[in-house]
């Protein structure tokens, strides 16, 4: 059951409110981190999920992880920053399993060094890391966008992994990183505008510090996760499971009257933002 204007708040149930059976979701960047983390709380919620990624083996164990636990899902490999690929994907994907009611956004990169190490200066930031990372993690997220909504159905529900450090300044990341993440959240915000006479919500989260593959999935050094820690106040980083709840909360009726939203996830570090570089 999905709430609608209207509806009698003694009709609305906590289950109704969270329930995705019977729906379809495309998660991008699925096989590994945030994107598994969405694919496997709305496969559990209900959904049949259209699992995307680069990596054909890590896609099938977390589809494999997803039917085990009763879930439903199909993999496709595909490369947001590739433009053809995606659009032919999204059509194998609704000829599979049906048009989607929910899109989630989510692969991205993390590369090149914070401007306080070697290399990471504006002057002499490498342009190749620079393209890169704006076509997987801006360009990317919009041709998931845009080559999804064609099919989408009316009160379909988009969603973005966008980040804190696309709130702020972050001398804890790359040029790329931050001016990509900051591009999506508006992107979010403009696409909220031209959807909502159609039903369909288009939301970000923020996450703050997590532990994820997306540098590469070697183990941080201990000294870098200590100043990660450093800038949060709950003073350790997330675990991706922690991102389940925000995720099927913008993915559901639970948030049926929030669009053009960003919903940070970050332990309080927005709070305190950086108080020593």
């Amino acid at each position: 059951m999905t709430p609608h204007a209207g509806q009698a708040a003694a009709d609305v149930t906590i289950a109704g409110l969270f329930d995705l059976t019977g729906q379809v979701a495309i998660v991008t960047g699925a096989s590994s981190g945030i994107g598994q983390a969405g694919a496997e709380i709305l496969a559990q919620a209900g959904a049949s999920v259209a699992l995307l990624g680069r990596d054909r083996d890590r896609l099938a164990d977390v589809a494999r992880g997803i039917i085990d636990a009763g879930g439903a899902c199909a993999t496709h490999v595909a490369d947001v920053s590739d433009r053809g690929q995606m659009k032919r994907v999204m059509a194998d994907v609704v000829a599979q399993i049906g048009a989607p009611d929910i899109v989630m956004a989510n692969a991205g990169i993390g590369a090149g060094p914070s401007y306080r190490a070697p290399g990471g200066g504006l002057a002499e930031y490498s342009e190749e890391i620079w393209d890169r990372v704006i076509a997987t993690n801006l360009t990317g997220v919009f041709t998931t966008l845009r080559e999804s909504v064609p099919y989408m159905r009316t009160g379909g529900r988009m969603l973005v992994t966008a980040s804190t450090a696309g709130l702020r300044a972050d001398p804890m990341v790359g040029y790329a990183y931050v001016v990509a993440k900051a591009g999506v959240l508006n992107l979010v915000r403009q696409a909220a505008l031209e959807f909502a006479p159609r039903g369909i919500r288009v939301n970000a989260i923020a996450p703050g510090p997590f532990r994820t593959r997306i540098g590469g999935g070697k183990p941080l050094p201990p000294e870098r996760v200590r100043a990660w820690e450093e800038t949060i106040p709950l003073g350790r980083m997330g675990d991706t499971s922690e991102l389940k709840g925000p995720i099927l909360f913008l993915a559901s009726g639970a948030a049926s009257f929030v669009t053009g939203a960003t919903l940070p996830v970050d332990g309080g570090a927005l709070a305190l933002s950086h108080s020593a570089f």
